[in-house]
C-alpha cells in the first residue's frame, strides 16, 4: 500500500487510464507472493457468541487468540455469507477471509429439498475465495468447513472467469487453491473434478457464437475429453444425410456453417452392460430462424447449447472419477439462422420413426434438432433409459427463475433420483407434469402426426410432451434449463458469477450417474 501511496503522490501527468493499469501491474506484482485463508464462522446461537470452525480454532490458538479478538471487535456473527478480511495477522498468510457459515449443525432442510449444510460452506467457501481473489492473492488455503468436497466446489467455481478474449493486462490473477486443516483430500478432489468440469460447461456455453460454431464446439469437446479415455466420433454432414436425419438437416441448412453430430461414449464397466443415453441440445447459436426472436437479449442465445455443453462438461467428469457404468451421449449441433435455405413456419419433415413432424414455429427448433438423433441414440444403443438436456421453452424460466431446473418423466424412480441428487448439489430439479392433457396438444392433428409448438400456452411441458412421443418405451427423463443453465440473471447463487452462463446442470447429471452405478447398500 506505501508503494501505491508513492506512485498516485509523485506521478506525472499520465492519463487516468494510464495510471490505473499502472497500478494494477505493482498490485499484482506485490501480489505475486500473496497467501490467502479462508476460515469459517458458525453463526452465534441464543447466547452463545460466534464460533470458529476446527481449523479456525487451531489457527486462532497459534495466532494467542488474535483472531477471536478481531472478530469481536469487527462485530462478525456468522451469518451466512457475511464476513471480514483481515490482513497481516498471520506470518504465512497475507490475507485471512473470515465467512459466515450460518448455524451449526445444520443438514437436509425438506421444505427446501435441500442439503442446507453443504450449501452454506460452498457459499461461504466461495464468497472468502472470491473475496481474497480481488484482493491480489495468487495462492488461497480454504477451510474444509466439515465438507471438504463442498468447499472445493464453491471455491473452485466463484474464482472462474471467462477471460479468452479480454487482453492479458486485463486478466484478473486466477489463484490456486489447496485445502487447509482437513485430511479429507480425496473429498477435496472430487469437489475440484465437479467445479472444473462445471467451468468447463460455462465456457463452452459463454464463448461467442462466432468461436464457439459446430466444429469449433466439436474441436473443443475432443480435447476436453479424448484425454480421458473417451470415445469421441465425429459424423459430419454425408454421414447425417445418409441416416436420413431430415429433422435435424431441416434447421441446420438455414446456416452456411455445416452441422456435426458427436457420438461420445464412455465404458466404464463390461462392454456389454446396456448404457445411459443421453442426449443435448447443441444450437451453438439460436436466432428463431424465419421466426426471428427480438434483438434485444438475442445474444444470450449462444448458450441454446448450454444443454450440450453440461452434457459435455459431466462426461469428462464422470470419466475422471472412473463412475463404473457406461454412459453414451449424442450431441446434435447447428445453427439456427433465417436464409433463402432455412425452413419455412409449416414445413413438415419425416422423423426415422416414421411420423411427420410439422415445424409450425421456428422458434421452437430445439425439439426438432433433437427429434432424429433421440430416435437413432434408441435404435443404436438400446439404452437401460434416457436423459435428455435442452434448453426449449420459456415455460421453465419463468416459473421458476434460475431457482432449478424443470425435469418431466415417465419413471417416478429417475425423477426420485434426479430429486436427490439435486438436493446434495445444491443445483435442484422440480418435476413439472407429463400429462395426456399436452399430448393431446401436440398430436391431435388432422394433416401430420406431431406439431413441434402444439396449441396452448405451456411450452415447457409442450415440448416435452413433442420429446416423449419420440421415447415410447424406455425410462426417460427430460431437463428443461432454459432458466438455469444461460445467463444467472434472477436468484444469482453466490458462488457464480453475475450475467454469465452458469454451467448448470453439471454437478447433478454427475451425482445422479454415480447414484446409478454405487448404489448405497441397504
Amino acid at each position: 500500500m506505501q508503494n501505491i501511496r508513492k506512485l498516485l503522490l509523485n506521478a506525472k501527468p499520465l492519463s487516468l487510464i494510464a495510471r490505473v493499469n499502472h497500478i494494477r501491474n505493482v498490485c499484482a506484482n506485490e501480489g505475486s507472493k500473496a497467501k490467502g485463508l479462508v476460515i469459517g464462522l458458525y453463526q452465534k446461537e441464543g447466547e452463545k457468541g460466534p464460533k470458529l470452525t476446527f481449523a479456525g480454532e487451531k489457527l486462532n490458538d497459534r495466532l494467542g487468540g488474535k483472531l477471536s479478538e478481531l472478530i469481536c471487535e469487527t462485530k462478525i456473527d456468522g451469518r451466512l455469507g457475511r464476513g471480514k478480511v483481515f490482513n497481516n495477522v498471520d506470518e504465512e498468510y497475507r490475507s485471512i477471509a473470515v465467512v459466515g457459515v450460518g448455524l451449526e449443525g445444520v443438514g437436509f432442510n425438506e421444505l427446501e429439498m435441500l442439503d442446507e449444510g453443504m450449501e452454506n460452506v460452498r457459499i461461504a467457501s466461495g464468497i472468502g475465495a472470491r473475496s481474497l481473489q480481488l484482493i491480489g492473492c495468487t495462492q488461497v488455503s480454504i477451510d474444509s468447513m466439515d465438507y471438504a468436497e463442498q468447499a472445493a466446489e464453491g471455491a473452485t467455481l466463484a474464482i472462474w472467469r471467462h477471460m479468452e478474449m479480454l487482453s492479458k493486462e486485463y486478466r484478473r490473477v486466477v489463484p490456486k487453491l489447496e485445502l487447509y486443516g482437513s485430511s479429507d483430500v480425496e473429498g477435496w478432489t472430487r469437489g475440484a473434478f465437479k467445479a472444473d468440469s462445471q467451468n468447463l460447461a460455462r465456457r463452452l456455453s459463454d464463448a461467442p457464437a462466432n468461436c464457439m460454431t459446430p466444429t469449433l464446439f466439436a474441436q473443443a469437446t475432443v480435447d476436453a475429453l479424448c484425454p480421458c479415455g473417451i470415445t469421441v466420433e465425429v459424423r459430419t454432414m454425408d454421414w447425417i444425410e445418409q441416416q436420413r436425419m431430415h429433422s435435424f438437416l431441416t434447421i441446420a441448412k438455414g446456416s452456411c456453417e455445416p452441422p456435426v453430430l458427436m457420438e461420445i461414449s464412455y465404458c466404464g464397466t463390461a462392454p456389454e452392460d446396456k448404457p445411459v443415453l443421453f442426449v443435448g441440445k447443441g444450437i451453438t447459436f439460436n436466432s428463431g430462424g424465419l421466426n426471428l426472436r427480438s434483438c434485444e437479449g438475442m445474444d444470450e442465445y449462444r448458450a441454446s447449447m448450454s444443454g450440450a455443453a453440461a452434457c459435455v462438461a459431466m462426461m469428462r467428469c464422470v470419466a475422471a472419477l472412473s463412475l463404473p457404468i457406461n454412459v453414451v451421449l449424442i450431441i446434435p449441433l447447428c445453427e439456427n439462422l433465417p436464409s433463402g435455405m432455412a425452413a419455412k413456419p409449416g414445413d413438415v419433415c419425416t422423423l426415422l420413426n416414421s411420423k411427420a413432424m410439422a415445424i409450425r414455429d421456428l422458434d421452437k427448433a430445439g425439439v426438432v434438432v433433437m427429434a432424429d438423433p433421440l430416435i437413432y441414440g434408441q435404435t443404436t444403443y438400446k439404452p437401460r433409459l434416457v436423459v435428455d438436456v435442452a434448453t426449449l421453452g420459456t415455460g421453465a424460466k419463468k416459473a421458476f427463475g434460475g431457482g432449478a431446473s424443470a425435469i418431466f418423466s415417465n419413471s417416478h424412480y429417475i425423477w426420485k433420483q434426479f430429486q436427490r441428487a439435486g438436493s446434495l448439489t445444491g443445483d435442484r430439479v422440480w418435476r413439472l407434469p407429463l400429462w395426456q392433457y399436452y399430448k393431446k396438444q401436440v398430436t391431435d392433428e388432422l394433416g401430420y402426426d406431431i406439431s413441434n409448438d402444439g396449441r396452448g400456452l405451456a411450452n415447457s411441458c409442450l415440448a416435452a410432451a413433442v420429446l416423449h412421443e419420440l421415447v415410447p418405451c424406455a425410462d426417460w427423463a427430460h431437463l428443461d434449463t432454459r432458466g438455469s443453465g444461460m445467463l444467472s440473471m434472477y436468484g444469482l447463487v453466490p458462488y457464480l458469477n453475475s450475467w454469465r452462463m452458469t454451467g448448470r446442470p453439471t454437478r447433478t447429471l454427475t451425482q445422479f450417474l454415480y447414484q446409478l452405478s454405487c448404489p448405497e447398500q441397504k
